[in-house]
């Protein structure tokens, strides 16, 4: 059930900004063009693994800056 919710949520964001991370937002590993990818919030961030989408869908806010970055990506 959990993965049919997921899917849908990404299929109901067709006009998310395409993904730029290099590391996933929940884990931090390593990530690349070919990583899972969900949408949140009208972006798509790429993902380390399986279980990192439901975590990353169930509260952004512990993952993700207000603008929308990473919490985990280097700051400048």
């Amino acid at each position: 059930m959990l993965n049919l919710l997921l899917t849908l949520a990404v299929a109901a964001a067709p006009h998310a900004k395409p993904a730029t991370n290099t590391k996933c937002p929940v884990l931090g590993g390593k990530v690349t063009e070919k990583s899972k990818t969900v949408a949140v919030r009208g972006q798509e961030y790429r993902l380390c693994c399986g279980g990192c989408d439901a975590q990353l869908l169930k509260d952004p806010d512990k993952y993700l800056e207000k603008d929308g970055t990473p919490k985990n990506a280097k700051k400048p």
